[in-house]
């Protein structure tokens, strides 16, 4: 079982508040980008043949960015490289502004099945802060367009705490999203990375909610999607029955997983490595076996132990105890017996039957919980 991820590291313009790989590029640079990762695609499928595919992840950056023909050729050769299951979840990330019914109509036709679209807020202050492109009425058309032809299994990205926002904006965003009626809603909060123009922004910093304000929009999250019939399947994302994300579940459970394309990290033969982040020396370089990539370095016992935990942990429906004796040979709570019990007097973790999960309270901190399933 294996899980693919496509990188397309481009963007029309690059937002305020993101330190992703991407960057806006000429037409040649993303013809020559696509030539390259097709290439990769071939070498990579040729050292991983027979293997099962059961999820595509085309992330970025805009892979809207592609025009319809570029998008066709990087899926023939996905399809002649690897052996995707028939039921395989596919998915490709889009934003508003770069989508139109001619592409959502070529994503249908080479198998695309999952759509994943960046609004982040209906409030069109909150957008044009951001260094979005789009507006609400652009996101609106293009989420009807996706139904028209077809897509039946929609995400929609959304972030809370920005600048400028207040609970009753966020609440709004909440509501009207929920009335589109979406399979799928992720959620995040804003966090001000370094090297961004928020970071180097005093005035966007003094624009940010307060703690209690963040606090009462992560609430506003988890009361309005639940009662709009959206289950809280991981700390961050919210799904219709059956229509939670598979690939992310796997990041979460540790499948196996490649990259393809600029800078594309990888956990593959219990090892972790990662391409070439450098888009001209991507494009003029060899792919190399995985053992000479970037960061190579095997996964040792302790860690697959220590992201077992803080991965597994993020599901709602936690961690199967017998099933990590079964992997590591050692039982739980002999390696964290301390901080299960010290968390579960709490009410942070409990322990049901043969699983082992954070509570609703345990969630609104498990960011600091994490760190003490660390073994040092």
């Amino acid at each position: 079982m294996l899980e693919l991820y496509i990188h397309i590291p481009f963007c029309v313009r690059k937002c305020n508040y993101c330190d992703f790989l991407s960057f806006p590029e000429t037409d040649d640079m993303i013809d020559a980008y696509c030539r390259a990762l097709i290439e990769e695609i071939k070498q990579t499928g040729e050292r991983v043949r027979g293997e099962s595919v059961r999820s595509v992840f085309v992330g970025g950056g805009t892979p809207s960015i592609l025009m319809p023909e570029q998008i066709t050729e990087i899926f023939l050769q996905i399809r002649k490289s690897f052996l995707l299951e028939a039921d395989a979840e596919i998915t490709i990330e889009s934003n508003p502004g770069t989508l139109d019914e001619e592409k959502l109509q070529c994503y249908q036709e080479i198998g695309i099945n999952r759509l994943s679209i960046g609004l982040q807020s209906t409030d069109d202050n909150c957008l044009k802060r951001l260094g979005r492109i789009h507006n609400f009425r652009e996101f609106e058309k293009n989420y009807d367009q996706a139904r028209k032809v077809g897509f039946t299994n929609i995400n929609i990205d959304l972030m809370s705490g920005l600048p400028g926002q207040s609970l009753s904006q966020y609440e709004e965003t909440l509501r009207r999203v929920t009335d589109l009626n979406p399979e799928h809603i992720s959620s995040y909060s804003l966090i001000i990375e370094e090297g961004t123009p928020f970071y180097e922004s005093e005035e966007i910093v003094r624009q940010l909610p307060d703690e209690e304000t963040e606090r009462k929009m992560y609430e506003q999250t988890r009361d309005i999607l639940n009662a709009k019939g959206y289950d809280r399947y991981e700390i961050s994302n919210y799904a219709r029955k059956g229509k939670e994300c598979i690939h992310n579940l796997g990041y979460w459970e540790q499948v196996p997983y490649l990259g393809v394309g600029l800078g594309a990290s990888s956990y593959y033969n219990k090892a972790r490595f990662s391409n070439e982040r450098n888009l001209k020396k991507y494009l003029n370089i060899p792919f190399l076996p995985f053992e000479e990539r970037e960061e190579y370095a095997t996964v040792s016992l302790r860690e697959q132990m220590e992201d077992r935990m803080i991965f597994g942990l993020r599901k709602r429906k936690g961690i199967s105890i017998s099933q990590f004796k079964k992997e590591y040979g050692i039982s739980v709570r002999e390696i964290y017996g301390e901080v299960i019990d010290r968390y579960s007097s709490m009410g942070f973790l409990q322990v049901e039957d043969d699983v082992l999960k954070l509570t609703d309270a345990g969630i609104d901190v498990s960011n600091r919980i994490f760190e003490d399933f660390l073994l040092g």
